[in-house]
């Protein structure tokens, strides 16, 4: 039997021979012999090992994997053999509190097993499986095969210089048709014949993408291709899988093919490269990579793409899985793709002026807070500067120096917390911590939206970002790229102000109104809370008067009853949330600005469930279904797997059945939504109207829109909302609230800066 080696962080309780059910026998190591540090650093290592002594190393916890490797990632690489003789993998000890780990803990423990019985075949990639082609007979050559195969699908990827079509060029594509062979063909052998021989094979076959939305907008973009019949693994993937992280390409080949991290060695030649000739990691560009390196990573590609599909492909054998796949993630990369390119509109000279507005305030703000009496007396105790800036400082002014009541919060050493929320709650005992958020929050805005937008438009003024379908468990779409729209500043309308509206033309904005409410009556049958969404009016008064029986018009309550109103509101949110009495007593007080008691909360929540006691019913009914299960499907056919309801810890089981519950109204929301938004797309695109969707924000679709055909999409839209997906109620389509303006502040910004 081998030598093996078993190091772990620090001496710990774990049996790793009982968890390795005595397979083998090893020596056991720990990267620091003090137990009771509880962040371990480099500089507490004190382990002695001679790691050559040993044929394997088996390297439990991220900690122990980047002490012996360049590596970061201990779940993307457990259980997998790395530089030749370490087999990371994740600490069994977890599992007491997160039960959704077993899985990747035996997946794991079996390989490592078997790595060091001799059981796992090595396999060598060389020119039979994957080989480039830069030579145009040889390209055309190869693409005709493909198209002659008998496979009706195949696998195709690009690389390219940049990560927007408008940004860079397809350096070279990858194709592989069998599942046995691989082709990099370097694109500047292309020729006529070469494009037209493409096109047909991607109008024969079913196309095959990882990240099908990126892809799509590059071959389209640079080659006018257009492909009437495509699949994503990626998205395959988060159909088995639907937590964020975990969907790359490199990830699942290492997990589910047998040639692990193919892609190694042409990253130790960009580190050698980037280190030669001085080059930061984030300055280094993919074109400098010669073909010949380039040829054999790329190629494993779309031979890798092609055997997750075979193995992925099964996840639609679910009916419920596949209904979302054909008819949600499918035709929302197809819808995304087009509305990232058509582009977020910004005024280029409003957000330059914005740039010195900003400025101009975030100075007053420093002349203010540095004017403050409290700054000088603690500038002259200590005998320096006040740096806002230094937690250290902030932390000494706020709470030694002012003595200001700590709100609780902590950071991840056991230091009282100053982030915004902190400040924000402090506000209300000293003016300076006032001043301190007003600083952040400015500086922010301009640091973190003005600055960088400018330089990120393209030629026409329009930001072209990322929209994703698979970044939530909820299936709500998340924003990242150039720009997280997802996460534009509220409370100010400044950056909201710049996104405007060419001339002749409107910026639409259409909210769903209470649809999470809505869905949850639907799905409770709930005739009482579907009665207040036919009532018409106002909806959060409407549930103030019915559960407290007040006797006044619905129009009337928000002025006669702020605080009954503010705690309907508050509760009919946070039941979907899980909040009990002590939550809803600090959003009531904090919306009413009048203090409301638990105790009044809790009578509140009561007064709640006894007007929609079906609503009650269902969520306990929803709440036993996950927690004797571990998983629940949306209304729509999404799956929530919450496997940590088995947790020990009462923390984990109680979050986790919330966010199942959650699930079930949020995600069903988001799909509204979003099918009314693809939907809509297809009209646009059927019909002579020129608006544009260029972005989903939360529960909001926003377009650019002719003037002369705004009342046009309006109607259609709220149309395509308010279609009966099996979740309406008759009589009272969920709500649409639309706005229209020369920009996305609706008027807020000209209001406020003029």
């Amino acid at each position: 039997m081998a030598r093996v080696a078993l190091v772990e962080t620090k001496p710990s309780r774990t049996d790793f021979r009982r968890e390795f059910d005595g397979e083998f026998e090893f020596d056991q190591y720990q990267l620091c012999s003090d137990s009771m540090i509880k962040k371990v650093l480099k500089r507490d290592c004190d382990i002695e090992i001679d790691t050559d002594a040993y044929e394997w190393v088996i390297l439990v916890g991220s900690d122990a994997l980047k002490y012996f490797t360049k590596i970061n990632s201990v779940t993307e690489y457990t259980g997998k053999k790395v530089e030749g003789k370490f087999l990371p993998v994740i600490n069994p000890a977890m599992l007491k509190f997160k039960p959704e780990a077993r899985k990747t803990w035996e997946t794991s423990k079996e390989s490592i097993i078997n790595y060091i019985k001799g059981l796992v075949e090595e396999v060598t990639i060389d020119e039979s499986i994957a080989f480039g082609i830069d030579n145009t007979a040889e390209c055309n050559k190869f693409i005709q095969e493909a198209i002659d195969h008998e496979g009706t699908y195949i696998a195709l990827d690009s690389e390219t210089t940049g990560l927007y079509p408008r940004d860079g060029h397809i350096l070279g594509i990858s194709l592989c048709y069998d599942g046995k062979k691989g082709a990099y063909i370097n694109t500047e052998c292309f020729d006529e014949q070469t494009e037209t021989l493409l096109q047909f094979l991607f109008k024969k076959k079913t196309v095959i993408f990882h990240n099908a939305k990126f892809d799509i907008a590059f071959f389209e973009y640079h080659f006018n291709f257009n492909f009437p019949s495509f699949e994503d693994t990626m998205l395959l993937h988060y159909l088995i899988d639907e937590n964020p992280g975990g969907h790359g390409l490199k990830s699942l080949s290492i997990k589910f093919t047998p040639y692990g991290d193919y892609e190694k060695p042409m990253y130790d030649w960009m580190d050698n490269y980037r280190k030669e000739h001085g080059i930061l990691k984030n300055e280094f560009q993919w074109a400098s990579i010669p073909f010949d390196v380039m040829k054999t990573y790329a190629a494993m590609d779309a031979l890798c793409t092609f055997l997750i599909y075979e193995k992925f492909v099964k996840i639609k054998q679910n009916p419920k899985l596949k209904w979302v796949y054909d008819n949600i993630l499918i035709p929302g990369t197809r819808f995304l793709t087009d509305a990232q390119d058509n582009g977020v509109p910004f005024d280029r000279d409003r957000l330059q002026v914005s740039q010195e507005l900003m400025q101009t305030q975030i100075d007053e703000a420093i002349t203010t807070l540095y004017e403050n009496p409290q700054i000088h007396k603690f500038e002259k105790i200590n005998g320096k500067d006040f740096n806002p800036n230094s937690t250290v400082q902030l932390r000494s002014l706020l709470f030694d120096f002012l003595g200001l009541h700590p709100t609780g919060k902590k950071t991840g050493t056991g230091a009282n917390s100053t982030d915004a929320e902190v400040l924000g709650e402090l506000s209300g005992q000293s003016e300076v911590p006032r001043l301190i958020l007003d600083i952040r929050q400015r500086s922010k805005i301009k640091n973190t939206y003005l600055d960088k937008i400018i330089p990120q438009l393209d030629r026409d003024s329009r930001l072209r970002t990322g929209f994703n379908l698979h970044g939530t468990t909820s299936g709500r779409l998340s924003s990242s790229g150039k720009l997280n729209m997802q996460q534009l500043p509220r409370d100010n309308p400044i950056v909201k102000g710049c996104i405007r509206a060419a001339e002749g033309n409107k910026i639409v904005a259409m909210d769903l109104t209470t649809a999470e409410v809505y869905v949850a009556a639907v799905l409770a049958e709930d005739k009482a809370l579907m009665d207040v969404f036919r009532s018409g009016g106002n909806f959060h008064s409407s549930i103030a008067k019915t559960v407290f029986k007040l006797n006044c018009e619905v129009e009337d309550v928000a002025s006669l009853f702020k605080k009954e109103r503010q705690a309907a509101k508050a509760v009919t949110f946070g039941i979907m949330y899980g909040a009990g009495p002590k939550k809803i007593s600090e959003q009531v007080t904090k919306d009413s600005g009048s203090f409301f008691s638990q105790q009044e909360a809790k009578e509140v929540i009561d007064d709640y469930y006894q007007s929609f006691h079906l609503l009650k019913k269902w969520l306990k009914q929803q709440e036993a279904f996950i927690v004797q299960n571990g998983f629940v499907y949306s209304c729509f056919g999404r799956k929530r797997r919450l496997p940590n309801v088995k947790s020990s810890d009462n923390g984990i089981k109680s979050h986790s059945i919330r966010s199942g519950l959650n699930f079930l109204v949020q995600s069903a929301a988001s799909d509204i939504n979003l099918l009314g938004a693809i939907d809509m797309h297809s009209h646009i695109q059927s019909s002579a109207s020129n608006a544009r969707i260029f972005a989903l924000v939360h529960d909001s679709i926003l377009a650019e829109v002719p003037i002369t055909e705004v009342d046009e999409y309006c109607e259609k839209l709220e149309q395509y909302i308010q279609m009966d997906r099996g979740i309406s109620i008759p009589g009272a389509p969920v709500g649409c609230d639309f706005e229209v303006g020369d920009d996305y502040s609706m008027g807020k910004f000209e209001k406020q800066y003029g």
